[in-house]
């Protein structure tokens, strides 16, 4: 008789804020059948193992130091590979998913009946901070364009999935690879996405599931042609995401379409942050070195 999926989370932390893990964990322990918590590197490790040990069927797996997030995650992935998990489900330390997500995401992916194989699901996100749902994303020809859910569809596909609230069958990643450890942080979740879609895999995009999350380590308000609230990073997250954007144009698999908006999103991040952007200065250093060593070929984590 044929099982049914078992569903493996897999949380990437680093210096989590404790509360908020623990009520990422408890909404997760509901919904899935084991929870791996991969911690890179936190100082306070013991602290942390002490309040995992409230949760049944949570497995902590502490590094010895940050290996950055492609690393934790294929850890993650691997121990779940090793207690015959069927899904793997990437969250981030700070995402609560919402009633029922993963029980969504599950019957979705297994009633798509698309002409190509489904990579990876993932859930629309609550904007903890407004409570604004978003949309799904396609690649349009200056932008990044949203696709808007409609009656009777549950899901869509989309051209770009974040990690956070992914689900992953473990079979596509026996085929597409694990994440790739090089680029440390930033466009994980981009180089994995794209990297699927050049072996011929879909990615779904989920209208009924719902995860809440915060993209930024805060916004800024402001005023260019209308009102956006733009995300702003400390000046280290900067050079990764200028190195790796530089790395993954020279891959032969990456789309130009994914290129173009890529390199129009840089300028945007450049000119946000000289005009508004405190610290501006050094983000821009690190902005530079990161175009620097993305020419040199450069990987790995930021040698400070």
């Amino acid at each position: 008789m044929a099982r049914g999926p078992v569903v493996a989370a897999v949380v990437v932390t680093y210096t989590p804020e404790l509360d908020g893990l623990i009520l990422s964990l408890r909404s997760l322990a509901a919904q899935v059948e084991l929870v791996i918590v991969v911690d890179n590197g936190s100082a306070a490790q013991n602290a942390l193992s002490l309040a995992l040990a409230a949760f049944d069927r949570c497995i902590f797996e502490p590094q010895k130091g940050n290996l950055g997030l492609g690393s934790a995650l294929n850890t993650g992935v691997e121990r779940a590979r090793s207690l015959k998990a069927t899904h793997v489900l990437l969250m981030d330390q700070d995402s609560v998913p919402c009633p029922r997500m993963v029980d969504l995401m599950v019957m979705h992916l297994d009633g798509f009946m698309g002409d190509r194989p489904v990579a990876a699901i993932g859930p629309r996100f609550v904007d903890v901070n407004n409570g604004a749902v978003s949309q799904h994303v396609h690649f349009e020809s200056l932008r990044i364009g949203r696709i808007p859910c409609v009656e009777n569809a549950p899901c869509l596909s989309t051209d770009f999935l974040i990690t956070s609230g992914s689900l992953i069958p473990i079979q596509v990643l026996d085929d597409v690879g694990p994440m790739d450890e090089s680029l440390f942080i930033d466009h994980v979740d981009t180089e994995w996405c794209l990297r699927a879609k050049s072996k011929g895999y879909a990615l779904l995009g989920d209208c009924e599931a719902l995860l809440e999350h915060d993209l930024g380590e805060y916004r800024k308000r402001i005023w260019f042609g209308r009102w956006r609230d733009v995300p702003v990073h400390k000046a280290f997250r900067y050079y990764y995401i200028f190195r790796n954007s530089i790395l993954l144009y020279r891959r032969k698999y990456i789309p130009w379409a994914w290129i173009r908006v890529d390199l129009i999103r840089l300028v945007y991040i450049l000119g946000f942050s000289i005009l508004f952007g405190p610290d501006r200065l050094n983000k821009m250093a690190m902005m530079w070195k990161g175009v620097r060593d993305g020419l040199r070929g450069v990987t790995g984590r930021l040698d400070t």
